[in-house]
């Protein structure tokens, strides 16, 4: 009597990539080898629609859509892929070549869950299967949650700090200063809101020891579905008193949110908040002259060096050739000469002269202190209230509150 031979069975598929042509993203095929080995397959488009709706495709963990810019004139095809996988729970990597920045965002809003560009970076296809298997994030505690209520009848204040180069202290003042503005004294509580806008490489929430949220990510990719109530449930609190949208748990394409997103966030935070500061990216974007536009005092940060100087130069050369308004520059010395220093107290006058512009605000340089309250994640009035970098951030929260009441009283 023979025995018959045991077939092995074949491996499940566990995930599948959806293009037009497979062979045009070699490198994705590379890297779906490594990381599933046989446990993958390839689909076109319309193909991919009808799979999923077979047995086979129950066991599927995640699809990679790949496209290039000759794709872009089958978005309504692509966008019914997206659809159709997120209808079965299926989670979906978005890997994109060439595809312009409003395409790229409309499939985003499609419920995307990760997004790579190509030619893959090295392991950045591993890694976004990696957060694609991690379990949801956790809740927000308590304390961090926003317990304030939308109003929807302020005006307020808008104060971007945009640094001229990296390491002036942007985020340093941004963070500080909408602090120092939340504990001001006042008869009614003042209601403070920081918005992170460098989506890259914002670290507000590192400042304040906040978590980085999904939420985030979803709030800004679909802005035309926001609401005051929306908005009010992305930030989180620190303490209580400071309300903050931070930057994304992921690196994002600044060009991920355009000129009409910012108008939204904006005007849905002056609506809720008396003050509004944004941490600005150092890069000039599309969107820059929104926020520029809204802005009440636009805030430069900037160093005693030639390289703040060429770029505080090319700062305004741009805005004037745009006709903006550049008079809202408010140009503020980070690391200013201690007033015993004459010598280099001359040096900010030469150069103030030099680039036609007034240095308005002289911080002094707060030492190791700044940079052990950031690395702890707590504002300079909560670690080091008479450093004297914090007490010059108190005095313009105070004198920027002043001319805020005397401006409503006037009104």
């Amino acid at each position: 009597m023979s025995s018959a031979l045991l077939q092995p069975e074949a491996a499940p598929i566990l995930a599948c990539t959806i293009s037009r042509d497979v062979q045009n993203f070699d490198l994705l095929i590379e890297d779906m080898e490594a990381a599933m080995g046989e446990s993958w397959g390839d689909l076109g488009f319309t193909d991919a629609i009808a799979f999923f709706n077979q047995p086979d495709a129950d066991a599927l963990e995640f699809v990679a859509v790949a496209i290039d810019a000759d794709d872009e004139t089958d978005l309504p095809l692509i966008t019914e892929v997206l659809n159709a996988a997120k209808a079965r729970d299926i989670k979906v990597i978005l890997i994109a070549e060439d595809v312009s920045s409003i395409a790229l965002h409309q499939l985003l809003r499609q419920g995307a869950d990760e997004f790579v560009p190509y030619p893959l970076p090295e392991n950045e296809l591993n890694e976004a299967i990696e957060r694609l298997q991690t379990p949801e994030e956790e809740p927000v505690p308590a304390d961090m949650q926003t317990k304030i209520k939308a109003t929807g009848d302020k005006d307020g204040v808008v104060l971007p700090v945009h640094g001229l180069a990296g390491g002036t202290g942007a985020t340093t003042m941004a963070v500080n200063l909408a602090w120092e503005l939340a504990n001001t004294p006042s008869e009614k509580p003042v209601r403070v809101c920081l918005l992170d806008f460098d989506l890259q490489f914002g670290t507000a929430s590192t400042f304040l020891d906040l978590p980085r949220r999904e939420a985030i990510y979803e709030l800004i990719s679909d802005t035309e579905s926001m609401d005051s109530e929306s908005f009010m449930n992305a930030l989180l609190t620190y303490n209580e008193k400071l309300h903050v949208l931070t930057a994304p748990q992921d690196m994002l394409p600044l060009d991920l949110i355009g000129p009409e997103d910012v108008e939204r966030l904006i005007n849905v935070a002056k609506t809720n908040f008396d003050y509004v500061v944004i941490d600005m990216p150092s890069t000039l974007v599309s969107w820059t002259e929104i926020v520029l536009q809204h802005a009440h005092v636009y805030f430069s940060p900037l160093e005693l060096d030639m390289r703040c100087a060429q770029n505080a130069l090319r700062m305004v050369k741009a805005l004037k050739a745009e006709d903006l308004p550049f008079e809202k520059l408010r140009f503020v010395m980070n690391r200013a000469p201690k007033i015993t220093d004459l010598s280099g107290r001359s040096r900010v006058k030469r150069l103030a002269e030099s680039l036609n512009v007034a240095i308005e605000v002289l911080l002094p340089d707060g030492g190791k202190q700044v940079t052990q309250g950031s690395d702890h994640g707590v504002p300079l009035a909560e670690t080091a209230a008479k450093n004297p970098l914090r007490k010059e951030i108190a005095k313009l929260a105070s004198s920027i509150h002043a001319l805020n009441v005397a401006a409503e009283a006037a009104a």
